[in-house]
């Protein structure tokens, strides 16, 4: 196959991140298996089996359907099979045969890329030191957030436009040609240091190799003419020029100045080092991870080269150990940033759109906010459940513990040991978890009991006057008895509500301490 300038393009098979290391688990079983048709459809069965991946005719098939949407339910193996081959998949990849086998290939490439795996047909499977890294911070309870995040950002800093999985004439590396290019913005007094426009990104998605300042002086032209008024034709037709290519049926407007920049900015901001500027409008760097940015500039704008994907992923699956050790020198008071970000959105964002991106969320459905759909489900809902708290709780100090950019913006939840959010008034201190988890075992061994412990520990050392609320899209019974339970044999409140008994209560109560007569 020839090469050609393409686009970047990250595939939107696994949109959400941390299906990454779900699919890793999937397919952990079989590491030193020689790859055949075989193992691929055991592979296939594992990720149908944890509903990572739901083929449409289950939805035909009653039965099926409610397992699917039951997390306490599983397909037994014979329903799998029954799904799998009622399920023919009209696919073909390079490498894999016609059907399942290239749906499989489909699901795994991205991960390949970025060197958590590697595979090929009738050679061993084998799982890589970021890889098993990365599942190992998954499988932890609660999983580690920013441990996975440093995994994804050695993988963001070293990926190659042309690598050998991709065989593209652009040649850079993504991630650290944008930060140079912000760099050199920055530094520029002309601009408004606010990072690179949304609409002008599809230039570096389309740009041809790894001068960062080229890059900015050909971006810098483009705002002399147009200022930030630059419409999406405009910046199309640069990058077909770009591109050298007259092919809009292949390269379409709406791919290139749309999907290809929304998973652009998804992806890059999975590294940790970009923060959302201008609700939305501007990408730029995230000044509490400056240090770590200036590492990636320094280090990673040089990089090796790969005619084979074996060496490749070899060097993209070691990990930079640098990273997880580097630590901001800028002191900044998270908590401030965090708190006058939540309480500008809870201003600005009306109730009904709150309560309707609640629902959005837990109902697993994507946001089309121009912020909100880039933070990830499980901290979108606890930025929400925050702002719902402080809309609707007049005199409540809310305290969100999610993690947050130099923007105040979510970048990964709450860590273990501490509560999701934190709400002291008058009467109470009260303390609220949420979770997208809906099956019985998630919702009583991870949260109830845990819950519990931290409320006893709270009521000795901080207020006897405290309580629990505990919120996920669906409450399990079990959930329920196993907090009564807890209030029989330790005398504590932990409140139960699915997202819509949480929605009722808020819109007809005006204190927090009110939730306990529910």
């Amino acid at each position: 196959m020839v090469s050609k300038a393409k686009p970047l393009s990250f595939s939107t098979t696994i949109r959400n991140p941390a299906r990454i290391p779900a699919f890793l688990h999937c397919i952990l079983p079989y590491e030193g298996m020689l790859l055949t048709s075989k193992i691929i459809h055991k592979v296939i069965k594992n990720v149908i089996r944890e509903k990572e991946y739901t083929p449409t005719y289950v939805s035909r098939i009653p039965k099926l359907k409610a397992i699917s949407k039951s997390e306490d339910s599983t397909f037994t193996d014979t329903q799998l099979e029954d799904i799998i081959l009622n399920s023919p998949q009209q696919h073909k990849e390079a490498g894999f045969d016609y059907g399942w086998d290239s749906r499989f290939d489909t699901w795994y490439k991205m991960i390949k890329e970025f060197g958590f795996i590697k595979y090929s047909m009738n050679n061993p499977i084998e799982i890589t030191k970021t890889g098993h890294m990365i599942v190992d911070a998954y499988m932890e309870t609660p999983s580690n957030e920013k441990k996975i995040q440093q995994i994804f950002l050695n993988a963001l800093m070293k990926y190659q436009t042309n690598n050998p999985l991709r065989k593209n004439l652009n040649e850079n590396a993504p991630l650290p040609l944008l930060l140079n290019v912000i760099k050199h913005f920055h530094e520029d007094k002309e601009e408004n240091d606010a990072g690179l426009a949304r609409h002008e990104l599809p230039i570096l998605i389309c740009w041809r190799n790894n001068d960062s300042l080229q890059a900015y002086k050909f971006i810098k032209g483009i705002r002399k003419q147009y200022g930030f008024t630059c419409s999406d034709e405009v910046i199309y037709t640069k990058c077909l020029e770009l591109l050298e290519s007259t092919n809009k049926k292949y390269l379409k407007i709406e791919k290139i100045c749309g999907e290809s920049v929304d998973e652009y900015i998804r992806k890059m901001r999975m590294s940790g080092l970009l923060s959302l500027r201008g609700n939305g409008r501007f990408l730029d760097i995230n000044s509490f991870e400056s240090d770590t940015a200036l590492y990636v500039m320094q280090q990673y704008m040089k990089y090796p080269k790969f005619d084979d994907e074996n060496s490749y992923i070899d060097y993209m699956g070691e990990i930079d150990t640098n990273i997880l050790q580097l630590e901001n020198a800028v002191e900044v008071d998270f908590s401030d940033v965090r708190k006058n970000t939540l309480y500008k959105y809870a201003e600005t964002m009306s109730k009904d759109n709150v309560i309707q991106e609640l629902r959005t969320v837990c109902n697993k459905k994507e946001s089309k906010d121009d912020v909100l759909k880039y933070i990830s489900a499980p901290t979108r809902l606890e930025f929400l459940t925050s702002i719902a708290l402080v809309q609707h709780f007049k005199g409540l100090d809310v305290k969100p513990n999610y993690a947050v950019d130099d923007e105040g913006l979510p970048t990964f939840t709450a860590s273990g040991g501490i509560a999701d959010i934190e709400c002291f008034d008058n009467d109470y201190d009260s303390y609220f978890e949420v979770t997208l988890m809906r099956g019985r075992q998630d919702q009583v061994n991870n949260e109830i009991i845990p819950i519990s412990r931290h409320l006893r520990e709270v009521k000795k050392s901080r207020r006897e006057d405290s309580f629990s609320v505990f919120i996920a899209p669906i409450i399990h019974e079990d959930t329920k008895e196993a907090a009564d339970w807890q209030k029989f044999k330790y005398k504590i409140d932990i409140l139960t509500f699915s997202i819509e008994e949480f929605i009722n209560a808020i819109c007809q109560k005006s204190k927090a301490s009110e939730l306990l007569n529910v």
